[in-house]
């Protein structure tokens, strides 16, 4: 895996004289719209014509994803399958059977690297993009190319040619008026969304900083197995890999990066990290990080995750303001310590079921939602963090934009994977 080294400078990380601008121009879009939520939906999608979706990425996650579009609403179903393996695809077109008497035909179940395509050609009106983040960006810009609605999970990429080509994707999916969420469901989520809006009317007064968290256990990992290639053995564990998922700063710490992003309506302007890796089991990744990220005016915003058993976990978001402070979810206290908005979430719908519904409902009222711009600037503030705690240098907003530095081989195939598998070592 060629991940960016302290040797490597700005002249070859910038490509090309349009990228400082370009930083300039995502940054104002970003402000101006990182405070636009999904529609103010119920919990239930409006009934409709039959919307027929299909699952691309048939693991756990997917699987999940499609039975959260199924009980979205009336009239949903799934009518096609593929995944790169076939034990993959036979375990969810048996779950839809056995659970939603749903029987997917031999016809619509594709196995292998070019499956997705094949499944882009059938008259499917959603596709359900589930795959390691990896494949996310050319998945994703063939079905706005196919001109399907869209939901996929998060990260949305890896590296920052991944990014790029989702937004470029986002803009062509926002000209067809499809509509595109994203699996960061906090966005979702009555909470958070509730809790925003009481920012965003002033509640905290100027936002001045703030801290966000994603200490958990170990997550799980696959042994190799004797008759695994590379490839097989790398997808199969993929969240451990760095050109698969983007390490866990970006695979999962970009739910809260995302909170920040969308509360403060900024980006960094620059970013300091470091990582270590002092347990993990198999792949090529940190087990945690620490990233000081730094705003224009001075604001400081500090993340942190980890992925190790027996250590303090803590998954959360703050955000503090001139008048006080929020957990971004129940709670808004002014500096004083008094408790001046508060929410109780108990009887709130899954957020994960709700991004259906409000993916379901935009389709069907003709309101299209895009979100895949906002998502992938925040995998991109992550992907920052990475290079930064992997290299040990700063790195500013402008580098990581325009880098060039695509994560993962060229093609893929069952097979050998000729890329470096070494734990990155920051400094010289």
């Amino acid at each position: 895996m060629q991940f960016v080294t302290s040797s490597i400078d700005r002249r070859q990380l910038v490509r090309g004289a349009g990228l400082g601008a370009l930083g300039l121009g995502v940054l104002a879009a970003s402000a101006k719209h990182a405070h636009a939520s999904p529609l103010l939906s119920p919990t239930q999608a409006p009934d409709g014509p039959p919307l027929k979706a299909g699952l691309i990425g048939c693991g756990g996650r997917g699987s999940g994803a499609a039975f959260d579009f199924l009980g979205a609403g009336k009239n949903l179903t799934i009518a096609a399958l593929a995944d790169v393996f076939e034990d993959r695809l036979k375990g969810t077109r048996e779950s839809l059977k056995k659970e939603r008497g749903i029987d997917v035909p031999d016809s619509r179940c594709f196995v292998g690297f070019d499956a997705y395509k094949q499944l882009l050609e059938t008259d499917v009106d959603v596709v359900l993009l589930a795959t390691p983040p990896h494949f996310r960006p050319e998945h994703f810009r063939e079905a706005v190319r196919a001109r399907k609605h869209v939901f996929m999970e998060k990260p949305v990429a890896v590296d920052a040619p991944g990014a790029r080509s989702v937004m470029a994707s986002a803009k062509k999916a926002a000209a067809a008026g499809l509509s595109v969420v994203t699996g960061t469901q906090r966005r979702h989520q009555a909470a958070y969304r509730a809790a925003f809006e009481q920012v965003k009317a002033g509640a905290l007064g100027d936002i001045v900083s703030a801290n966000c968290y994603w200490n958990q256990d170990q997550l799980w990992f696959r042994e190799r197995e004797a008759n695994w290639s590379d490839m097989e053995w790398m997808i199969r564990d993929w969240v451990n890999w760095g050109w698969l998922s983007g390490d866990h700063i970006v695979e999962q710490h970009v739910h809260n990066l995302d909170v920040i992003h969308w509360f403060t309506g900024k980006l960094p302007k620059s970013a300091v990290g470091f990582g270590a890796r002092h347990r993990r089991v198999t792949g090529d990744q940190f087990d945690m990080f620490s990233v000081d990220y730094v705003y224009e005016g001075g604001m400081h915003v500090h993340s942190m995750c980890r992925q190790i058993t027996g250590c303090a976990s803590n998954v959360s978001e703050l955000v503090v303001g001139t008048k006080g402070w929020t957990d971004c979810r129940s709670k808004i206290v002014d500096h004083k310590g008094k408790t001046i908005w508060q929410r109780d979430a108990k009887d709130d719908p899954s957020p994960y079921a709700q991004e259906h519904v409000d993916l379901v409902t935009a389709i069907r009222t003709n309101k299209p939602f895009n979100e895949a711009e906002n998502t992938a600037l925040s995998s991109l503030v992550a992907v920052m963090g990475r290079i930064s705690a992997y290299t040990g240098r700063e790195v500013t907003w402008e580098e990581v934009l325009g880098s060039e530095e695509r994560l993962g081989p060229e093609t893929y195939a069952l097979g050998p994977v000729d890329l470096p598998r070494t734990v990155p070592m920051p400094g010289a």
